[in-house]
Protein backbone atom coordinates (compact mmCIF):
# COMPACT_ATOMS: atom_id res chain seq x y z
CA UNK A 1 0.00 0.00 0.00
CA UNK A 2 1.58 3.26 -1.12
CA UNK A 3 1.57 5.89 1.63
CA UNK A 4 1.12 9.56 0.74
CA UNK A 5 1.70 12.69 2.78
CA UNK A 6 0.05 15.99 1.85
CA UNK A 7 2.17 18.58 3.65
CA UNK A 8 1.15 22.26 3.97
CA UNK A 9 3.80 24.50 5.55
CA UNK A 10 3.22 28.00 6.87
CA UNK A 11 6.32 30.13 6.32
CA UNK A 12 7.70 33.43 7.53
CA UNK A 13 6.78 36.43 5.35
CA UNK A 14 8.97 36.39 2.27
CA UNK A 15 10.43 32.99 3.08
CA UNK A 16 8.77 30.91 0.39
CA UNK A 17 11.17 31.66 -2.45
CA UNK A 18 14.08 30.74 -0.18
CA UNK A 19 12.52 27.40 0.74
CA UNK A 20 11.54 26.63 -2.87
CA UNK A 21 15.13 27.19 -3.98
CA UNK A 22 16.51 25.03 -1.16
CA UNK A 23 13.96 22.30 -1.76
CA UNK A 24 14.37 22.12 -5.51
CA UNK A 25 18.16 22.16 -5.27
CA UNK A 26 18.81 19.93 -2.26
CA UNK A 27 15.74 18.03 -0.99
CA UNK A 28 14.39 16.13 -4.00
CA UNK A 29 17.02 13.58 -5.04
CA UNK A 30 18.38 13.34 -1.49
CA UNK A 31 15.01 12.12 -0.17
CA UNK A 32 14.41 9.86 -3.15
CA UNK A 33 17.81 8.25 -2.53
CA UNK A 34 16.37 6.98 0.78
CA UNK A 35 13.41 5.29 -0.91
CA UNK A 36 10.82 8.06 -0.88
CA UNK A 37 9.17 9.70 -3.88
CA UNK A 38 8.76 13.46 -4.04
CA UNK A 39 5.50 13.62 -5.98
CA UNK A 40 5.34 17.39 -6.28
CA UNK A 41 6.05 20.70 -4.58
CA UNK A 42 4.03 23.88 -5.03
CA UNK A 43 3.39 27.51 -4.21
CA UNK A 44 -0.14 28.01 -2.85
CA UNK A 45 -1.55 30.70 -5.14
CA UNK A 46 -4.03 31.96 -2.55
CA UNK A 47 -1.70 32.09 0.46
CA UNK A 48 1.74 33.59 -0.18
CA UNK A 49 3.06 32.20 3.10
CA UNK A 50 2.17 28.58 2.19
CA UNK A 51 4.41 25.92 0.64
CA UNK A 52 2.64 22.65 -0.22
CA UNK A 53 4.28 19.37 -1.12
CA UNK A 54 3.43 15.70 -1.55
CA UNK A 55 5.69 12.83 -0.52
CA UNK A 56 5.10 9.09 -1.01
CA UNK A 57 6.49 5.86 0.45
CA UNK A 58 6.23 2.30 -0.89
CA UNK A 59 4.59 1.16 2.37
CA UNK A 60 4.05 2.18 5.99
CA UNK A 61 6.85 -0.18 6.97
CA UNK A 62 9.27 1.74 4.75
CA UNK A 63 8.25 5.17 5.99
CA UNK A 64 10.09 5.36 9.32
CA UNK A 65 13.44 4.00 8.07
CA UNK A 66 13.37 6.34 5.08
CA UNK A 67 12.57 9.40 7.19
CA UNK A 68 15.18 8.48 9.78
CA UNK A 69 17.83 8.05 7.10
CA UNK A 70 17.09 11.42 5.51
CA UNK A 71 16.68 13.51 8.66
CA UNK A 72 19.87 12.11 10.20
CA UNK A 73 21.75 12.27 6.90
CA UNK A 74 24.29 14.79 5.59
CA UNK A 75 22.05 16.79 3.25
CA UNK A 76 19.47 17.66 5.90
CA UNK A 77 22.19 18.37 8.45
CA UNK A 78 23.85 20.80 6.06
CA UNK A 79 20.74 22.68 5.00
CA UNK A 80 18.26 22.22 7.87
CA UNK A 81 19.07 25.51 9.60
CA UNK A 82 18.40 27.51 6.45
CA UNK A 83 15.19 25.56 5.74
CA UNK A 84 13.89 25.75 9.31
CA UNK A 85 14.49 29.50 9.36
CA UNK A 86 11.74 29.88 6.74
CA UNK A 87 9.15 27.84 8.65
CA UNK A 88 6.48 28.83 11.16
CA UNK A 89 4.35 25.65 11.22
CA UNK A 90 4.88 22.26 9.57
CA UNK A 91 2.20 20.22 11.36
CA UNK A 92 -0.57 20.51 8.75
CA UNK A 93 -0.04 17.04 7.31
CA UNK A 94 -2.48 14.40 6.08
CA UNK A 95 -1.24 10.80 6.20
CA UNK A 96 -3.01 8.85 3.46
CA UNK A 97 -3.02 5.77 1.27
CA UNK A 98 -2.88 6.18 -2.49
CA UNK A 99 -6.08 5.23 -4.35
CA UNK A 100 -5.40 6.33 -7.92
CA UNK A 101 -1.60 6.28 -8.30
CA UNK A 102 0.12 9.42 -9.45
CA UNK A 103 1.50 9.38 -13.00
CA UNK A 104 5.11 8.59 -13.74
CA UNK A 105 7.27 11.57 -12.80
CA UNK A 106 7.73 14.24 -15.44
CA UNK A 107 11.24 15.39 -16.24
CA UNK A 108 12.42 17.86 -13.64
CA UNK A 109 14.82 19.35 -16.20
CA UNK A 110 12.03 21.01 -18.19
CA UNK A 111 9.83 23.86 -17.02
CA UNK A 112 6.22 23.10 -16.09
CA UNK A 113 3.88 23.76 -19.04
CA UNK A 114 2.50 27.30 -19.01
CA UNK A 115 -1.17 27.97 -18.63
CA UNK A 116 -2.06 25.15 -16.20
CA UNK A 117 -2.00 24.66 -12.45
CA UNK A 118 -2.60 21.75 -10.10
CA UNK A 119 -5.72 21.90 -7.93
CA UNK A 120 -6.05 19.70 -4.87
CA UNK A 121 -9.60 18.98 -3.73
CA UNK A 122 -10.02 18.08 -0.06
CA UNK A 123 -13.26 16.18 0.49
CA UNK A 124 -14.16 15.84 4.22
CA UNK A 125 -15.70 12.48 5.02
CA UNK A 126 -18.09 11.43 7.80
CA UNK A 127 -16.03 8.31 8.57
CA UNK A 128 -13.20 6.05 7.45
CA UNK A 129 -15.15 4.04 4.85
CA UNK A 130 -13.61 4.20 1.40
CA UNK A 131 -14.91 7.07 -0.71
CA UNK A 132 -13.17 5.93 -3.91
CA UNK A 133 -16.24 4.36 -5.52
CA UNK A 134 -18.44 7.35 -4.76
CA UNK A 135 -15.79 9.70 -6.12
CA UNK A 136 -15.60 7.75 -9.37
CA UNK A 137 -19.39 7.61 -9.65
CA UNK A 138 -20.37 11.14 -8.61
CA UNK A 139 -17.49 13.59 -8.61
CA UNK A 140 -14.95 12.50 -11.20
CA UNK A 141 -17.32 12.59 -14.23
CA UNK A 142 -18.42 16.12 -13.33
CA UNK A 143 -15.02 17.68 -12.73
CA UNK A 144 -14.31 18.10 -16.44
CA UNK A 145 -10.52 18.01 -16.03
CA UNK A 146 -7.86 15.25 -15.83
CA UNK A 147 -7.45 13.73 -12.37
CA UNK A 148 -3.75 13.16 -11.62
CA UNK A 149 -4.14 11.06 -8.50
CA UNK A 150 -6.29 10.42 -5.43
CA UNK A 151 -5.70 9.39 -1.82
CA UNK A 152 -7.62 8.87 1.41
CA UNK A 153 -6.54 9.29 5.02
CA UNK A 154 -5.57 6.26 7.07
CA UNK A 155 -5.71 5.68 10.80
CA UNK A 156 -2.24 4.30 11.38
CA UNK A 157 0.02 5.33 14.27
CA UNK A 158 2.48 7.99 13.20
CA UNK A 159 5.73 6.05 13.38
CA UNK A 160 7.86 9.19 13.02
CA UNK A 161 6.51 11.47 15.79
CA UNK A 162 9.18 14.12 15.17
CA UNK A 163 6.95 15.08 12.22
CA UNK A 164 3.35 15.36 13.53
CA UNK A 165 0.32 14.60 11.38
CA UNK A 166 -3.34 15.56 11.64
CA UNK A 167 -5.15 12.77 13.50
CA UNK A 168 -8.80 11.81 13.89
CA UNK A 169 -9.80 13.17 10.46
CA UNK A 170 -11.23 11.43 7.41
CA UNK A 171 -10.45 13.14 4.11
CA UNK A 172 -10.41 12.09 0.46
CA UNK A 173 -8.06 14.16 -1.70
CA UNK A 174 -7.93 14.44 -5.47
CA UNK A 175 -5.34 16.25 -7.57
CA UNK A 176 -6.37 17.69 -10.94
CA UNK A 177 -4.74 19.58 -13.79
CA UNK A 178 -6.71 22.74 -14.56
CA UNK A 179 -6.08 25.47 -17.17
CA UNK A 180 -5.44 28.87 -15.60
CA UNK A 181 -8.29 30.36 -17.57
CA UNK A 182 -10.77 27.79 -16.22
CA UNK A 183 -9.91 27.80 -12.52
CA UNK A 184 -12.83 30.01 -11.47
CA UNK A 185 -15.27 27.97 -13.53
CA UNK A 186 -13.81 24.77 -12.09
CA UNK A 187 -14.21 26.08 -8.54
CA UNK A 188 -17.82 27.02 -9.27
CA UNK A 189 -18.44 23.57 -10.74
CA UNK A 190 -17.05 21.89 -7.61
CA UNK A 191 -19.07 24.16 -5.33
CA UNK A 192 -22.21 23.15 -7.20
CA UNK A 193 -21.65 19.43 -6.72
CA UNK A 194 -23.25 19.41 -3.28
CA UNK A 195 -22.10 17.47 -0.24
CA UNK A 196 -23.96 14.16 -0.54
CA UNK A 197 -21.78 11.52 1.08
CA UNK A 198 -19.41 14.16 2.47
CA UNK A 199 -19.12 15.83 5.85
CA UNK A 200 -18.93 19.31 4.30
CA UNK A 201 -17.99 21.23 1.17
CA UNK A 202 -14.92 20.36 -0.89
CA UNK A 203 -11.96 22.63 -0.14
CA UNK A 204 -9.67 23.59 -3.01
CA UNK A 205 -5.95 24.38 -3.05
CA UNK A 206 -4.74 26.22 -6.16
CA UNK A 207 -1.12 25.14 -6.57
CA UNK A 208 1.61 26.39 -8.89
CA UNK A 209 4.32 23.75 -9.42
CA UNK A 210 7.85 24.82 -8.56
CA UNK A 211 10.39 24.58 -11.42
CA UNK A 212 11.38 21.02 -10.41
CA UNK A 213 8.01 19.62 -9.36
CA UNK A 214 7.32 16.24 -10.94
CA UNK A 215 3.54 16.70 -10.64
CA UNK A 216 2.53 19.53 -12.93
Amino acid sequence: MTIVELRQYTLVPGGRDTLVALFDRHFVESQEAEGMRIVGQFRDLDRPERFVWVRAFPSMERREPALTAFYTGPVWKEHSAAANATMVDVDDVLLMRAVQPFPAPASRDTAPPPGRIVVAGLCPLPGPASYAGEFDRVLRPRLGVPVLGTAQTIHEPNDFPALPVREGEDVFVFFASVPDSEVDAFAARVAGLGTDGLAGPVGLLRLAPTPRSALR
